[in-house]
């Protein structure tokens, strides 16, 4: 197993905390935000270190055949109230009116080489694992989706801001939706400016598993439990999905070279939109709610219309 009790990883890691756990074969990637509840360039510098770790460790574990090689990952927030706002919506402000295209392209990159990562499961039998509590709108919902596993507590809410300022979700929103779910029901999802229960998207088939409140995760332990011993089926089926439902790399970064032009041709008033969202995330840094963003997401249980 990985040792998570390793002084220099731990050093290098201020927003995310490693735990190991032998007994479920599993290791813990916990969010702990030491600033704004979004993908800041720090928090995303951490995910990917801690991801390297986990990978090392997993594959390491797998080619040596390890009787007790890790087979899960879980990818959680230790604030229940949020597991990720998303993108680091200041940064965006800065970068588009200093019309700086290249580090613009390098943050989406970042975010695209993680939910890789993931939904690839290293390119190794393994399964990886998002509990959601609290919120996770736009980039924190796609990340959520990246994981082959997404468990969530019924108070959870989900949701895509990024239409209300003129952009779209261009980290992976729409091809990790459609792996899931009917491309025309992914692109209402997307487009229909809601904050949407767990509950209504564990109804479509978005989320695998639905937790009471406070549960989420013994969810999680109970899914590793009932997984563990039949784990070459579960890797075996996730093998098939990958090969009818293959992700590509190069369609994830196409994406982001089209977010990235879209950002760049936002009007004044699309970035004064873009700021009151921002700060609503440092709004949630000050232990206050997110709703500045609950009274421009409609909250609404499903519907026909977009």
């Amino acid at each position: 197993m990985l040792n998570t009790n390793d002084d220099l990883l731990h050093r290098r890691l201020r927003n995310v905390n490693i735990t190991g756990d032998a007994s479920n074969r599993a290791v813990w990637v916990e969010l702990q935000y030491t600033g704004r509840p979004c993908f800041s360039t720090e928090v995303l510098k951490d995910i990917r270190t801690a991801q390297h770790a986990v990978r090392q460790n997993a594959r390491a574990g797998y080619e040596q055949g390890a009787e007790n090689r890790p087979l899960f990952q879980i990818f959680a927030s230790r604030d229940a109230r949020t597991f990720s706002l998303g993108g680091d919506l200041t940064y965006f402000i800065e970068l588009i009116e200093t019309e700086n295209r290249d580090s613009l392209l390098a943050y989406a990159k970042t975010c695209i080489d993680i939910q890789f990562a993931s939904v690839t499961h290293y390119n190794i039998p393994f399964t990886t694992i998002a509990l959601v509590q609290g919120e996770a709108l736009g980039g924190g919902f796609e990340a959520a989706l990246s994981n082959n596993v997404l468990i969530a507590e019924e108070s959870a809410r989900f949701g895509f801001p990024e239409i209300n300022f003129g952009m779209f979700p261009g980290m992976g929103a729409i091809s990790l939706l459609t792996r899931k779910i009917a491309p025309a029901l992914a692109r209402r999802l997307i487009m229909d400016r809601r904050v949407h229960t767990a509950e209504e998207l564990y109804d479509i088939g978005v989320i695998d598993e639905l937790a009471p409140d406070g549960e989420g995760r013994a969810a999680v332990l109970n899914y590793m439990h009932r997984h563990m011993a039949i784990a070459p089926g579960l890797h075996g089926f996730q093998a098939a999905v990958d090969r009818v439902m293959p992700i590509s790399y190069q369609e994830l970064s196409d994406i982001v070279e089209h977010w990235v032009d879209t950002a760049l041709q936002l009007s004044e008033k699309n970035r004064r939109l873009m700021a009151y969202f921002a700060r609503a995330q440092a709004n949630r840094v000050a232990g206050t709610t997110t709703e500045i963003m609950r009274e421009s997401m409609r909250s609404s249980r499903w519907t026909n219309g977009v």
